[in-house]
């Protein structure tokens, strides 16, 4: 994040407190998202006792997966704070079958050669190792684009922002809806464009489109198709929409981990064997995924600390005010989790990626983190969401504080 970014969007003084919720991707592993998300509204609703409590958030940021959970609650933010109840219960419900599918034969686990040349075929095919067409239904199906309209008509939300990757221009993008969705507060930098337009299923389709394993969305920016991928990629300054877009506040929810499941324990650097093709694949995606946040969020609060640093008399004459930033990331390794939850994978997707080498195992670095992304079954969400609510809890003093 640029220190103009931070002074001229981020910092100048709103028209009213906006709180802006930032969500990160990582696919399946999203899920962790709901559970904090879950324990938050139960703690708002202990301390406010009115019967329905409004949405705490006037701007949703998401990226990737975490465009779909931004999305999701945008469309049910006239609800109050019944929305994030509501999204930790699609999210329990959800299944790898309403996300991709993959047909494979049952032999292409015993052999790594043999499942990479396979999938490779398969990949050139279909520009992807994976279906997602089930995913545009299920979007459809929980996520009604004219609510999220009228959550914005209404102010009970302000924007709804969701990022994608351009693979035709290296562009990454920011597509904002607002309630007049004009270009007027539009931006553009090197590498990065906004525009405002109406937020449809084909944007969501385009973030999440997680590079290798789902294929790239058409989108229509500057009057001509470009073709696009992942939020995630590309991404150099994560908390710059909500900046962008007037927030005061920003609460930001990643999903990456401590450390890496398979680097530390019984194997150590000594004797640790080669990393397989899968466990490789595991890593770029989680360079892709996390690389950023931590930098970006360590940035801003510390140019926020900075200002609130300065004399008063200074404060007092600049337009500008601090920013505060709160950010929860798991305190567990998904990785490790993924591998404990990995036989709830459906056959074919278990048998390919076992073929691949990406399900951990004795010495083999890296665990299931390829694994941890396309898990989309009730133990693996289950004890993601546990683990989101316990994080949550643990910061409940600053969750509480962050609202006052």
């Amino acid at each position: 994040m640029s220190l103009e970014t931070i002074i001229s969007y981020g910092l100048t003084r709103p028209d009213e407190e906006r709180n802006a919720l930032v969500l990160m991707g990582g696919g399946a592993r999203t899920a962790y998202q709901a559970g904090v998300l879950r324990a938050l509204a139960r703690m708002l609703a202990r301390q406010d006792g009115a019967a329905k409590q409004p949405f705490p958030f006037k701007i949703l940021v998401g990226t990737s997966a975490g465009a779909l959970n931004a999305s999701y609650l945008a469309s049910r933010a006239t609800e109050g704070l019944a929305a994030f109840e509501q999204l930790a219960d699609f999210w329990t419900t959800l299944r790898s079958t309403q996300v991709y599918q993959l047909k494979v034969p049952g032999w292409i686990r015993s052999s790594r050669i043999a499942a990479a040349l396979f999938l490779s075929q398969h990949v050139r095919k279909q520009q992807a190792f994976l279906n997602n067409t089930p995913l545009v239904d299920t979007l459809h199906r929980v996520i009604s684009l004219a609510n999220i309209d009228r959550a914005l008509q209404e102010k009970t939300l302000l924007a709804l922002a969701v990022t994608a990757s351009s693979y035709t221009s290296g562009v990454h993008w920011t597509f904002c809806q607002t309630a007049r969705c004009t270009d007027d507060d539009s931006w553009n930098r090197p590498g990065r464009r906004a525009e405002f337009q109406p937020i449809t299923i084909e944007h969501l389709m385009a973030s999440s489109a997680i590079p290798f394993l789902f294929p790239s969305t058409p989108l229509w920016v500057d009057d001509h198709r470009e073709f696009f991928g992942d939020g995630s990629m590309r991404q150099s300054s994560p908390l710059s929409p909500a900046l962008r877009l007037g927030a005061g506040k920003v609460l930001v929810i990643g999903v990456g981990q401590p450390e890496r499941a398979g680097l530390t324990g019984a194997a150590t650097p000594a004797i640790a064997a080669r990393p397989t093709l899968g466990a490789i694949a595991g890593h770029a995606l989680a360079s892709v995924f996390q690389d950023t946040l931590r930098a970006d969020v360590e940035q801003a609060q510390r140019v926020s600390k900075t200002l609130r640093q300065m004399p008063r008399e200074i404060a007092a004459v600049m337009p500008y005010r601090p920013i505060e930033v709160l950010a929860i990331a798991p305190t567990q390794s998904l990785d490790a989790l993924a591998q404990a939850h990995a036989s709830e994978l459906p056959a074919a997707t278990y048998n390919a990626l076992a073929g691949l080498g990406a399900l951990g195992g004795h010495g083999s670095p890296g665990g299931a983190a390829l694994a941890s992304y396309l898990l989309f079954e009730h133990g693996f969400i289950k004890a993601l969401m546990a683990l989101g609510e316990q994080d949550a809890y643990a910061k409940k003093a600053e969750l509480i504080d962050f609202f006052m």
